[in-house]
């Protein structure tokens, strides 16, 4: 008997706002826990599988082809935190990582490549935690964070299980590997020791998985004895947490799209009254680095783009703050980190990444004995900090820090990448402008002059320009025959750069023509782009896609029908929608953990991470025409009847940010109403049973999971 793609049960629920009803069949997903909605996702796993079955072998190639293109056996860099040297190593064979370290011996980073193997590392090598240890027995396996205590004994870290990212806190003693408290369980993200290493700092999310809470918890007492430092009750905010730098404070962010407050906790008296930076006003977004005995800032009160300021410790109003580095034309500050002697700001400049090195003057550059206007100066006020000193890459490379806890610190070590370039990590040392290259991800069997990449600018409907970044098997031509693949993301500010994926590979080498788009709603080119691409502005995002799509063809570079896209998240909003809005557009499209049922979500308050997304979206309980906005491009809600993409869905079932419900939902909805035959243009899910937002968790896991994907995409749009 011929097989079918499973029709789940209708159970009609009419959902009625602003005088609009709407008629939604499957809300009766949401219940997790109902056998008969268990039973329909293991059939839908089961179709999937049923209808790829043929690509088993070209699966097993993909998955070989990352296999090979991986140093498995490898070793990071190693970053300085007190008076340890921490550097994680893999192993083939071994699904996850292995953190070590190496007492400081000469305040000179070690040089890894040097440092030997498992049974010779060097003497005074430890092993901090062992991933292959702690997933032992688990299906899923994920760290939150990791933190050693000041003086480098404890360990503290969050755990989880299942995907659904509420972690379990562990305190152990990094030499013996022993646990000396697992007292704490459902913690957030984040964590941070005070001074004495006596506390450890956590946060907790409320029902909505929120974070919202600031929790003091004592090594070896039981969890009943916590202390809650801070609560933010608005619900628009959550609220970020990390020890600073220089080691003083415990720096407490609350955080919405649009507005931000910062408090200043002492990591020597956690308990004593915080230091508000500057009370909460809407509209001002800023963060705060303690540098000593003075605040960098990052803020929005005078441009949109930001700009970089000193302020006293004790502050409350952008007046008393002085600037220091304000972006010009075309350009957007993101981030500043402040060390003894220098602080690194992380920034754009016409689209691209970029570093700027601000040098701590020495003392007699700024003496405490200046007087202005009759009265000594304060820190913040003296000229502590030099000229800036520009860090910028490659034409179509991604410039990123690296993580460097150590106030101390000497050099600033990034990364330089693009989607051809694997990435390499380079310690730029402050005091005499010399650049230090640390490591070259290897990448064997990977010929890089092989393909090349370039730039372009789309004209798209309304005048915009919008960038995009392509790569290309070198003897691939703008013929009109080639198959094409696109990805996008476009909200939030997240800018979609094009970092290195070695999965990528598998399609070039195919002669796939490789298009990253950095559509409107990302923050590629400043705080005009996203806010273009947000709110009342979101289907810019969509169109700009299909825009650049469209170029694609018209320009030879993608054959029409040989067309494939992807985005996962709001990423998969995207997908979504430019199905629904130009399905002929496509060949076929992959959605990871899409948003597709945008709207019934955002009006559901009680839902996780809702109500601080009324600022992104917009609040369509309170508005009629954000409601009527969002319901034009909702993917669930304007599915046509015609033909559409082949569609593939990937989702997991305990993921907190986007529900299983909406691709579960939206599969359905493309069966019933698309002219799709099920054979040829197949629409898919792949649930993930246990495993979260972020999908499945260990490296070969993870590389068959890709190649799974891949394998369909290629099959779809002729180039398997």
């Amino acid at each position: 008997m011929k097989s079918h793609a499973p029709m789940a049960r209708k159970v009609p629920v009419t959902r009625t706002f602003h005088g609009d009803s709407y008629v939604d069949n499957y809300e009766w997903f949401r219940d997790a826990t109902n056998p008969e909605l268990l039973a329909h996702l293991e059939a839908e796993n089961a179709w999937t599988q049923e209808r790829t079955a043929h690509l088993e072998g070209l699966r097993e190639q993909i998955t070989a082809e990352i296999s090979s293109r991986t140093r498995q056996t490898d070793i990071s860099i190693a970053h300085r935190e007190g008076n340890w040297w921490y550097y994680q190593r893999t192993w083939e064979g071994r699904q996850y990582p292995v953190l070590y370290r190496l007492p400081d011996r000469d305040g000179s980073r070690p040089d890894v490549n040097a440092l030997g193997g498992e049974k010779d590392g060097p003497s005074g090598e430890q092993v901090v935690w062992d991933g292959n240890e702690l997933a032992e027995g688990s299906e899923f396996f994920a760290l939150s964070d990791f933190a050693p205590a000041p003086d480098g004994k404890l360990g503290a870290m969050g755990v989880d299980f299942t995907g659904d990212e509420h972690f379990a806190l562990r305190i152990f003693d990094i030499e013996t590997g022993h646990i000396v408290d697992d007292a704490v369980s459902g913690l957030g993200y984040g964590l941070a020791w005070t001074t004495d290493g006596s506390h450890v700092v956590y946060s907790r999310v409320d029902d909505a998985w929120r974070t919202w809470q600031i929790w003091l918890h004592e090594v070896g007492s039981p969890a009943e004895k916590d202390r809650l430092l801070y609560q933010e009750d608005d619900e628009r905010f959550d609220v970020i947490h990390a020890a600073s730098r220089d080691g003083q404070w415990i720096v407490v962010q609350s955080v919405s799209r649009t507005t931000s407050e910062v408090r200043l906790f002492s990591a020597a008296h956690p308990l004593a009254a915080p230091l508000v930076v500057c009370h909460r006003r809407d509209g001002l977004e800023y963060s705060v680095e303690p540098a000593g005995d003075h605040l960098i800032i990052v803020h929005n009160a005078n441009r949109p783009d930001f700009e970089v300021a000193t302020a006293p410790l004790v502050t409350s109003t952008p007046d008393e703050w002085i600037a220091r580095l304000a972006p010009q034309s075309g350009e957007r500050i993101n981030e500043v980190q402040a060390f003894r002697d220098f602080a690194v700001v992380a920034m754009r400049s016409a689209g691209r990444t970029q570093l700027r090195v601000l040098p701590r003057q020495p003392e007699e550059a700024h003496p405490r004995t200046a007087q202005r206007g009759g009265r000594f100066l304060e820190p913040h006020e003296r000229e502590v900090w030099g000229e800036p000193v520009i860090i910028s890459s490659e034409e179509m490379a991604t410039i990123a820090l690296e993580p460097a806890p150590y106030w101390a610190s000497t050099d600033v070590v990034y990364t330089v990448e693009s989607l051809l370039t694997p990435p390499t990590q380079v310690a730029y040392t402050v005091a005499n402008g010399e650049s230090t290259v640390l490591k070259t991800l290897d990448v064997p069997n990977y010929d890089r002059g092989a393909y090349t990449q370039q730039e372009v600018w789309v004209e798209v409907t309304d005048g915009a320009r919008v960038p995009m970044t392509l790569a290309y098997r070198s003897d691939v031509t703008p013929d009109g025959t080639n198959p094409g693949y696109m990805y996008g993301y476009g909200s939030y500010e997240v800018s979609n750069d094009p970092y290195f994926r070695p999965a990528l590979i598998s399609l070039l080498q195919r002669g796939v023509v490789v298009a990253w788009t950095h559509v409107r709603g990302g923050g590629e080119m400043g705080r005009a782009w996203y806010d273009n691409g947000k709110l009342l502005h979101k289907r810019n995002t969509f169109t700009d896609f299909v825009d650049c799509a469209a170029w694609l063809e018209q320009n030879g570079w993608a054959a029409p029908g040989r067309l494939a896209a992807e985005g996962g998240s709001a990423g998969g909003l995207l997908m979504g929608a430019v199905a629904n809005i130009a399905p002929e557009r496509f060949r076929a499209i992959l959605a990871g953990v899409p948003f597709v049922d945008a709207l019934t979500t955002i009006l559901m308050p009680e839902m996780p991470l809702t109500v601080g997304e009324w600022e992104e979206w917009g609040n369509p309980i309170e508005s009629a025409e954000v409601y009527q906005y969002m319901k034009s491009y909702s993917p669930v809600e304007n599915v046509k009847h015609c033909e559409y993409p082949a569609i593939l869905a990937t989702t997991s079932l305990n993921d907190i940010r986007v529900s299983y419900v909406e691709p579960t939902k939206w599969v359905q909805v493309l069966r019933a109403t698309t002219t799709n035959d099920e054979i040829e243009r197949p629409i898919l899910e792949k649930i993930e049973m246990v495993a979260g937002h972020a999908g499945t968790s260990g490296r070969y896991n993870r590389w068959q999971n890709r190649a799974f994907e891949l394998a369909w995409l290629l099959d779809q749009i002729g180039a398997a």
